[in-house]
């Protein structure tokens, strides 16, 4: 059972996942369960890489453009739920 998305928690890339970089974001492919992810801003895959980074989702989103923030946590929950990132 994957734990709720918790925006106050470390998480990190799962290292069952591949990301492919692709001029729109990235295609993000998790061995594991073999589901295929598009991360549709280069702004998301630079997040993603570099959230275990970070003491916390909250913390790591502090480096986004207000406007994005949002979303951005959207698509970090999203893409939780999907196994493709998890909690350190």
């Amino acid at each position: 059972m994957i734990p709720p998305f918790d925006a106050e928690r470390p998480y990190r890339l799962n290292p069952s996942v591949a990301l492919r970089p692709e001029p729109f974001g990235a295609l993000a492919y998790h061995f594991g369960n073999r589901r295929l992810s598009f991360l549709k801003a280069p702004e998301l895959v630079e997040l993603v890489c570099r959230l275990e980074r970070h003491l916390s989702v909250t913390e790591a989103l502090a480096e986004v453009p207000g406007r994005r923030r949002d979303a951005s946590l959207r698509a970090l929950a999203s893409l939780a739920a999907a196994d493709m990132i998890i909690p350190q």
